[in-house]
């Protein structure tokens, strides 16, 4: 997630001096910060200033080891935007006493400018320092706030963790069309050009909600209507979809303290 960020931060950082800290970058961090003359090191230096703006974006289960190399860029006037499923500002500002927080939940189409972020201010949290925070994470696409905290977790399991539900859809999808007959790279194919272009239409449909653009789709006695009378059933897609965010909601409530 913190790639996919750095990739979307890249299109809009405006000359702004950006300073990465991972001690075991990805080819794709190296190379992004390569590419827009970003400084990569392995961990902050006690001779390093406050930052600004302090981007957080460790898996949760890192923070309490990751929080000492951190803690030199982290002041009374700092703003630390966290990433972290499940972790809580309470969480944070024991490690990490920032003078503001925003906790936030990208999705990974941020890498391409497509995703969309959750965020929570605290009360500490500036009307300047909310409106450079939508700015670092619109970078990756649209950002929604929500006014109580714990609506984040229920963010995390919608749209944090949604991309990888709609990949295991084409997955999934595939596989079906394999088990009718198709042969298995035409399949895929088939299944990925579905998944992005039903979404791409939905996205240029934005006015048009999603139940009308698949009534659109459903000609009454044809094949969609049969095949949505299985998926529409009482134990199909949408109590199996409630009972996964439900999952990934409770999950993120046990990442915290």
């Amino acid at each position: 997630m913190g790639s996919a960020l750095l990739a979307g931060l890249a299109a809009g950082a405006g000359g702004a001096k950006v300073l990465v800290l991972e001690p075991s970058p990805s080819p794709d961090a190296e190379r992004i910060c390569r590419e827009n003359g970003f400084e990569l090191r392995a961990s902050a230096s006690t001779q390093d200033a406050p930052a600004d703006v302090l981007l957080l974006a460790v898996k949760p289960q890192a923070l309490d080891a990751a929080a000492p190399a951190i803690a030199p860029l982290v002041g009374s006037k700092t703003l630390l935007v966290s990433i972290l499923a499940g972790k809580r500002i309470a969480d944070l500002a024991v490690r990490l006493p920032a003078g503001a927080f925003v906790r936030a939940m990208p999705n990974t189409p941020a890498s391409i400018g497509r995703g969309v972020s959750g965020a929570y201010a605290s009360e500490q949290t500036s009307a300047e320092q909310r409106a450079i925070a939508q700015t670092l994470l619109s970078a990756g696409g649209a950002v929604e706030w929500v006014d109580d905290e714990k609506l984040i977790d229920a963010v995390t399991a919608v749209s944090g963790s949604g991309p990888a539900y709609v990949f295991y859809l084409a997955e999934c999808l595939a596989a079906a069309g394999v088990a009718a007959g198709l042969p298995e790279e035409l399949s895929m194919r088939l299944a990925r050009a579905t998944v992005s272009g039903a979404g791409e239409l939905m996205r240029r449909s934005e006015q048009t909600a999603p139940a009308v653009l698949r009534e659109n789709v459903t000609s009454p006695g044809g094949t969609t209507a049969a095949a949505l009378g299985v998926l529409m059933a009482d134990d199909g897609m949408r109590p199996l979809l409630q009972r996964a965010v439900e999952a990934a909601r409770r999950r993120a409530g046990e990442l915290s303290g």
